[in-house]
């Protein structure tokens, strides 16, 4: 993936925080000077919504990836933000195997990704279980890729659905290079990260310097756990990973990950969800780490939750915790969950199980002092955040 993206940030304009919940979809409109927050939603009242992401091609294409326990999973569309919505006509749904497999089903869709930006109306869908789709009519019609789907050996990668994490295995992640719409990369959980570089027809694995479990076989990408990947808009060649054994910064042409939250305190470690990367400076990242001890709680260590900035590509992790509870916060932050803006002064917004978003103006000469904001709360658990800027009216 070249050195190309974004240099300068974006001229100022609203901007919409899209929230997927375990109860339904809001839409959170925030001003120019991101001071005044407006609420709207619910959409899909009572759906389990995994993602809710706005087309950045056209600024106004919604699509969100909903499940409700008597019709399924399946596949909404907006093209007027929100405003109305539209069923897919043909969800993400496992072809039936030739070669005497066992049949798939398709629990919910959990990851969406535009395609290239020469790509408009492409969309990439990963899945639970483990499955890559794609459309190419705006999200109305999703083909299975036979390269990952109907692929044996890393359907053993996989493993079944009562492995991997407790909502069921997922594929996610999906990367697309800036330069090349043929080359892509995304993560399984459980199941390792994969490389393609001809739109998905064959694969190869990336997990070279990636730890796994202790006890485990760290050359088997079925004990392989990514979190989370990101790539940086602005040097695309440098990718980020908040992985289930730490965290971990890859520069191509390698495919060795470097493993750099050593440099974390040892009494918060390096365990959590979410990576966030910087839209124009690749040395600067975000993590929300999570307590990986013992049966894995997954909560904020000891009760008081905080991120973690580095400004040097993971030299070193400065604490950023001002304004948010400084005891008996018990709550998680999910992989989708955190995410930045694209305006000079970055927005960082967290959202996290008890139904909060926090949000952080970025401001690197001022680490210590920075003052985390609460804009939202008594929303349902929260699953997935988007920052999009919408098209004007």
């Amino acid at each position: 993936m070249p050195r190309s993206g974004p240099r300068t940030a974006p001229t100022r304009g609203a901007i919409v925080l899209l929230i997927a919940t375990r109860k339904g979809a809001w839409l959170l409109h925030g001003d120019a000077t991101r001071r005044s927050w407006r609420l709207d939603g619910p959409h899909f009242h009572g759906h389990s919504i995994s993602h809710l992401v706005l087309d950045p091609r056209d600024g106004r294409t919604l699509l969100a990836a909903a499940k409700t326990g008597h019709l399924g999973p399946t596949i909404f569309r907006s093209t007027d933000l929100g405003r109305t919505w539209k069923e897919a006509s043909r969800p993400p749904a496992f072809a039936q195997p030739k070669d005497g497999s066992p049949a798939r089903s398709v629990d919910h869709t959990f990851w969406l990704t535009p395609c290239h930006a020469n790509e408009p109306g492409s969309w990439y869908a990963g899945t639970s279980p483990q499955g890559l789709f794609r459309s190419d009519d705006g999200g109305d019609t999703w083909m299975p890729l036979p390269g990952v789907n109907d692929n044996l050996v890393m359907r053993e990668w996989m493993g079944t659905v009562q492995d991997g994490t407790p909502d069921g295995p997922k594929l996610h992640s999906i990367v697309i290079d800036p330069a090349d719409p043929a080359h892509l990369l995304f993560g399984m959980s459980g199941g390792g990260v994969h490389e393609s570089f001809d739109r998905g027809a064959t694969w190869h694995t990336l997990i070279g310097g990636l730890e796994v479990v202790e006890g485990f076989d760290a050359s088997q990408p079925t004990f392989h756990d990514p979190h989370c990947i990101r790539a940086c808009p602005s040097q695309p060649t440098r990718l980020y990973m908040q992985n289930h054994c730490g965290i971990y910064r890859l520069d191509r042409p390698s495919d060795i990950w470097q493993r750099i939250g050593r440099k974390m305190p040892k009494k918060v470690g390096d365990i959590g969800f979410p990576m966030v990367v910087h839209p124009r400076d690749a040395d600067t990242a975000w993590v929300f780490p999570m307590d990986g001890s013992g049966v894995w709680p997954r909560t904020s260590p000891d009760g008081r939750p905080a991120a973690y900035v580095t400004r040097n590509a993971g030299r070193s992790w400065q604490r950023l915790d001002a304004g948010l509870p400084t005891e008996q916060a018990w709550w998680t932050v999910k992989r989708q969950a955190m995410c930045a803006d694209q305006r000079e002064a970055v927005g960082l917004y967290v959202g996290n199980t008890g139904g909060e978003i926090w949000m952080l103006r970025d401001d690197a000469s001022q680490d210590a002092t920075q003052r985390w904001r609460n804009i939202a709360r008594h929303l349902p658990e929260i699953y997935a955040i988007e920052a999009a800027a919408p098209a004007a009216d």
